[in-house]
């Protein structure tokens, strides 16, 4: 059956296409001054100091965790074997990080409704041994920080944020990816904007900010300012400075034709942000009381990434057979991110452990699904859906 409803389509205009003609005409590919003018412009977007752009949202989470190693503040500072505690139901790349690092993951499970964390379960989960939590804001759905932070309490413990899924989302009028000491965000095609592959770091802090600049590109000091919180202070010979190097980093640099693209994606992303919510506005009228199907519970402003359905314990119906229908229909789905990630053949190379039971990600790794929203009204889609 042909695809009728696809999970992602491109936001691209002219303004995009000429944006790349522009880098391509001038013969400057490699990071430069469109990677920087979007950092300054997603970070006032956002409403955060400092942004850094890397290649991936996978990326950006891997310098949040290395940032957190190599902090001189002993609030913030990680060591291998630490306790982080994370969602069961994420990305791969949520993880991934925090086993290359030496840290000690403690799965806990998810609300069934609204995908983000069981909060009693993490207030359980939390011990003398927790150093951080990662919250994961899933499919544009924010966690609720207000509990978040009254579970931590003023207990040491660090609030990074996953917020690849849910760019625009806000909670209390705050945007998600801001409520951490480092949020991170994804600008991969079927992500809120593209910029082809892409991610993104926002933070407050001056010192964190540095050290993912120099960690970004080989953890040199080519591109940290003169004083600064990493090597103290730069040689005034700039051939000294080509290749010092500080930190062990990597080399996660975007392209210029990305930062172009991000420069004009950033101006339509209010406009798409809107056109996501309304159509979430009309699943969650049309679809709320669905007797076979649960949509995900909204916390705060939801961006809606795309739309979960998982189907009711006291229903009849089996994933695979949702399935079919869907496909029938003309709609592109996919399990609900990686389901339940604990499960997987991967972790057995982890130092974790699984807190109390996975119930409800296991449930929702067994039945539930996702389809794709988009950045224009899609009323046909809810209509072929309600119809299932």
């Amino acid at each position: 059956m042909s695809v009728i409803f696809p999970l992602a389509t491109s936001s691209w205009g002219k303004e995009e296409i000429d944006a790349m003609q522009r880098v391509i005409s001038s013969g400057m590919f490699t990071m430069g001054e469109n990677v920087q003018l979007f950092e300054q412009k997603f970070a006032q977007y956002v409403g955060s100091k400092h942004c850094v752009m890397v290649n991936s949202g996978s990326s950006a989470n891997l310098l949040i965790i290395a940032a957190l190693f190599y902090t001189k503040n002993p609030m913030l500072k990680l060591k291998r074997g630490d306790e982080i505690i994370v969602p069961a139901v994420s990305w791969s790349t949520t993880y991934y990080p925090l086993y290359q690092y030496g840290l000690k993951i403690k799965f806990v499970d998810v609300d069934i409704n609204t995908l983000n964390y069981d909060l009693d379960q993490l207030s359980q989960a939390v011990s003398s041994d927790t150093r951080a939590i990662m919250a994961v804001n899933l499919l544009g759905n924010p966690n609720d920080f207000n509990r978040i932070n009254e579970i931590i309490g003023g207990r040491n413990i660090v609030l990074v944020e996953d917020n690849c899924e849910s760019m625009g989302a806000t909670y209390n009028d705050k945007h998600a990816g801001t409520f951490g000491v480092m949020g991170s965000f994804s600008s991969f095609f079927s992500h809120h904007i593209s910029t082809m592959e892409g991610g993104l770091i926002v933070t407050d802090d001056e010192e964190l900010y540095q050290i993912l600049l120099s960690l970004r590109a080989h953890g040199w000091t080519r591109n940290l300012p003169k004083e600064n919180l990493v090597c103290d202070k730069k040689s005034d010979d700039p051939f000294e400075e080509s290749f010092r190097f500080v930190l062990p980093g990597y080399n996660v640099r975007p392209l210029e034709l990305e930062g172009a693209l991000g420069i004009e994606q950033v101006k339509r992303l209010p406009a798409m942000i809107e056109a996501r919510q309304k159509n979430g506005a009309l699943l969650q009228s049309s679809m709320s009381m669905h007797p076979d199907l649960l949509i995900q519970k909204e916390i705060g402003a939801s961006s809606w990434f795309g739309f979960s359905l998982v189907i009711r314990q006291s229903s009849k119906l089996t994933r695979k057979k949702l399935v079919e229908k869907l496909v029938a229909k003309g709609f592109e789905c996919r399990p609900i991110v990686a389901g339940n990630f604990a499960k997987n053949e991967v972790v057995k190379y982890f130092n974790s452990e699984v807190f109390g039971e996975l119930k409800n990600a296991e449930y929702i790794d067994a039945n539930g699904l996702f389809i794709g929203n988009h950045h224009y009204p899609i009323s046909d889609a809810i209509a072929a859906l309600v119809s299932i």
